[in-house]
């Protein structure tokens, strides 16, 4: 189910609400698995009218986490329901550069192993920027590029990502409106969010060959695709934005077949989402009220009981008055359920048996160190699930030193077998020999996984959760040994169903952060929710809590449960954080903030606590948020 925000010129025919607000038509739908399905159909749809008439089709294709679901679904609309490639040709936006075609790094393989290699498209058909020429050969091969293009035909849809900048393919900001295919320099937030894929910033190419912008504005259709709540701001800038250099994606505003198909938390930041009685009139139910009113006593900076008619009038607010009034009822409805929300027992007052399910070894500590702790204090059975090893997350130097720490050990107690012997020489030599970004072989995936293990131990003991209490589900669709994973499959979901069984829980914790940069955080939360479907016909219904933290908080409005931190406690939440040693000074994958976890971790609660104390709410250290799970992701 997608609504639809454009302006009036460029309506289509849509079921859903019609807002006029936005510069560009945009599609927001529930979750990425709807967009993925849209896109994919609106591909189908195409590919079918054109090879009915006997005309080929010309696609621009994009490639990282976002298009992902979009290629599977048409892997499988041509596996099961004869979609037929044979007569479409590809052109992809961009390549790194320098970068060899057949490097893990590669755009080339990337489009072949996730796309290419699954369909028919045949291999003359396919087209893709090359990374492997010398630089005094490139400004040739893009004028050829750009040639072949417009002998196919031109481009008939070019499917598009957003980069943090505003970026299209990787015209970057400052890159001109009629600009085309040419070699270009990353900027730095670019190559940051492309840290994870390379194993570190360092490895990520400064250069890259890609379309221009007048090369994707050619297209007769184009669908900008945005997944996930770190993108909301940026999609905002280039849906309701003025047009600027500086925010390439602004350009899609005058095109005339441009449309953004983006899900609920990319969506996060439109005025028709953030306040959607500014835009037209809304149907006012509580939770619509409570986020208006708590919007208004921060823009206006007076608590809640404090707010009077003229700051309502002011601020698009008299339909909430005269659907809900009175002013005082409305104030008050609003104070009494963020104050009915502050819970100093999480799982109540009698004994349960709760379970936080934690994607990384971390995030456990990290977003809800606190809640936990209270938890395991007052007596509960309090248990946690790492869903997977994080082995990747750790630095080869780290991994190095605990090899070597075992090995002086077994000098030291004359305890070293000819195979120790052995291994720790081919370990040193796998190191030694390990180019920048090379995947690790299995032996040292599995010391990786051991270190991120026995600080997830400490860590938890540290918030007073023993080690037999903790469950290491190392979830097969993470095991990949790189940053890009499998889907979900039904050994994931069993795994889960597996300690659901085996616990029958009275209430879980899930890591609820869509603005996860990997995209792990959504994954496991998916997982979960195939796991609760499978045993609920068991009579294994808990109580099911999301949380976030780990890159930012829920917003007050969003808030159903906020659990108060004392310093004392807080204090030790750090000290549990501090445990992942392998994690602390800098992660490898830190995502868009470069603080220390414990920093950004401890800083985020503070200011959720400082949020409600302007509202006119008790004061407090700290607070971390809890929102109810309803059905929906």
């Amino acid at each position: 189910m997608a609504t639809e925000t454009t302006p009036a010129r460029h309506r289509p025919t849509h079921s859903g609400p019609l807002v006029r607000h936005t510069k560009v038509p945009t599609l927001v739908f529930e979750n990425a698995r709807d967009v993925d399905k849209h896109v994919a159909l609106v591909v189908e749809s195409l590919i079918r009218e054109r090879s009915s008439a006997g005309q080929t089709t010309v696609l621009g294709l994009p490639t990282g986490s976002t298009p992902i679901g979009v290629y599977r679904e048409l892997i499988r609309l041509h596996k099961e329901e004869d979609l037929d490639f044979s007569n479409v040709v590809t052109f992809n936006l961009d390549e790194y550069w320098p970068m060899d075609p057949d490097s893990i790094h590669s755009y080339n393989r990337w489009m072949h192993e996730t796309f290419f290699d699954h369909v028919n498209i045949p291999a003359e058909n396919i087209h893709i920027p090359r990374g492997d020429l010398k630089r005094d050969e490139i400004e040739a091969f893009c004028d050829e590029y750009e040639y072949k293009i417009e002998k196919a035909g031109g481009l008939d849809l070019q499917l598009l990502g957003i980069g943090r900048t505003g970026h299209l393919g990787f015209n970057e900001p400052g890159s001109p409106r009629n600009s085309t295919t040419r070699i270009v320099t990353l900027d730095q937030k670019t190559r940051l969010d492309a840290a994870a894929g390379f194993f570190g910033e360092e490895n990520v190419p400064l250069r890259a060959v890609t379309m221009g912008i007048g090369t994707i504005m050619s297209a007769r259709k184009i669908i900008l695709m945005a997944l996930g709540e770190h993108k909301a701001k940026i999609v905002y800038d280039a849906v309701e934005g003025e047009v600027s250099e500086q925010i390439p994606a602004t350009f899609l505003q005058s095109h005339p077949n441009a449309i953004f198909a983006i899900d609920s938390a990319a969506a996060g930041e439109l005025t028709s989402t953030l306040m959607p009685w500014v835009v037209g009139p809304v149907d006012w139910t509580d939770s619509l009220e409570k986020r208006a009113v708590i919007s208004l006593s921060e823009t206006v900076e007076k608590p809640l009981l404090k707010l009077d008619e003229r700051d309502f009038m002011e601020h698009h607010l008299h339909d909430l008055i005269k659907e809900r009034g009175p002013i005082d009822a409305i104030r008050q409805r609003v104070f009494d359920s963020l104050n009915g929300g502050i819970c100093t027992t999480p799982a109540g007052t009698d004994k349960k048996t709760v379970i936080c399910f934690s994607p990384h070894p971390d995030d456990d500590v990290i977003s809800m160190g606190g809640t936990l702790i209270r938890i395991a204090d007052q007596g509960h059975d309090t248990q946690i699930a790492y869903m997977t090893s994080g082995n990747i997350a750790v630095f080869d130097h780290d991994a190095l030193r605990h090899i070597n720490y075992v090995h002086e050990y077994e000098k030291l107690f004359g305890t070293a077998t000819d195979e120790c012997r052995a291994l720790y020489q081919k370990l040193h030599d796998e190191f030694a020999s390990k180019k920048s970004g090379d995947p690790d072989s299995e032996e040292v995936l599995k010391i990786k996984a051991l270190i991120r293990q026995t600080e997830a131990t400490a860590g938890a003991e540290t918030a007073g959760v023993p080690a037999d209490k903790l469950h290491f589900l190392d979830l097969p669709f993470y095991r990949t040994g790189q940053v890009s994973k499998n889907p979900v499959g039904e050994e994931d979901v069993q795994i889960i169903a597996s300690l659901l069984r085996e616990q029958n829980p009275d209430q879980i914790y899930v890591a609820g952060d869509l603005s996860d940069p990997h995209g792990t955080h959504r994954v496991c939360a998916q997982a979960i929710i195939k796991a609760l479907e499978v045993v609920q016909p068991e009579g294994i219904e808990p109580e099911v809590w999301l949380y976030r933290g780990a890159w930012q908080d829920y917003e007050p409005y969003e808030i159903e449960m906020a659990v108060p931190l004392s310093p004392e406690v807080s204090l030790r939440k750090k000290m549990a954080i501090f445990k992942h040693e392998s994690q602390k000074d800098r992660a490898l994958f830190p995502g868009s903030d470069e603080r220390e976890f414990w920093l950004r971790a401890e800083e985020r609660t503070k200011q959720t606590a400082r949020r409600y104390n302007a509202l006119g709410l008790p004061e407090f250290y700290a607070l971390e948020g809890f929102v109810r799970y309803q059905g929906q992701l």
